[in-house]
């Protein structure tokens, strides 16, 4: 899964994704602790000026949703089951996008000596998963327009998940989907309608190669904020 991750910022966006100014709208900050339900960068493709970046409430919440209450755990969809199930078969089909990081956080129970007590613990000790190199990368996202009764319309989307392979396989069972760069295009294109052929391009064509190295438990505090949020721990063992 991905339930907390960090955005580049915009101007590493248009540097990345070869964007012009007049392709940004609601230009947003960078985060190093972003979690579900706030604002995040979105590229989308529009039908006459190519990439568009503009932002998006991170929890799908699809046009057809007439409740009052959003629906619950939305912001991530498996890749395996999301053409059939009625939440995401539209947006897979009809509505993809790509949601920019730098990376993302993963948890995974470790010891820990207590360097007062001596004591061992099992602590939930956060990870940063990036690129290597450090560069930005586009998450396999699914979008949908919210129009609620009492509010502007507005963009929402979630992020593909699938099983977890290569080094963040030794941190968690899932991971988001990370396209490779030369599958961006075809997985935005709208002559891919069909919603099995799109998941399938996005598991195929999806990155696995990545590092990661523990970070402050600073991290589990949803509020935290900064860039030191994915300095490496150098007490982690």
């Amino acid at each position: 899964m991905c339930g907390r991750y960090v955005t580049p910022s915009e101007s590493e966006i248009e540097r990345f994704w070869h964007l012009g100014r007049h392709n940004t709208t609601n230009p947003l900050e960078r985060r190093f602790n972003v979690s579900p339900t706030a604002h995040v960068p979105m590229l989308l493709l529009a039908e006459d000026a190519g990439l568009l970046l503009t932002r998006a409430r991170w929890r799908l919440i699809p046009a057809w949703w007439k409740n009052d209450k959003p629906p619950r755990s939305t912001f991530n969809a498996r890749s395996e089951e999301a053409a059939g199930k009625p939440m995401w078969r539209q947006p897979v089909a009809r509505a993809r996008c790509l949601v920019p990081a730098l990376g993302w956080y993963e948890w995974k129970s470790v010891e820990r000596t207590d360097p007062r007590t001596g004591e061992v613990k099992t602590v939930k000790q956060p990870y940063f998963i990036r690129r290597d190199d450090g560069e930005p990368f586009a998450f396999a996202g699914l979008m949908a327009r919210h129009a609620p009764a009492d509010g502007e319309t507005e963009w929402t989307c979630a992020i593909l998940t699938r099983d977890a392979e290569g080094p963040a396989k030794d941190i968690h069972e899932r991971m988001p989907v990370v396209l490779a760069r030369e599958a961006e295009a075809a997985w935005l294109d709208p002559g891919l309608d069909k919603g099995a052929d799109a998941l399938t391009l996005a598991r195929r064509h999806s990155v696995t190669r990545l590092g990661h190295h523990a970070v402050s438990l600073r991290v589990n505090n949803a509020r935290s904020e900064g860039p030191e949020l994915i300095e490496p721990l150098k007490s982690a063992a």
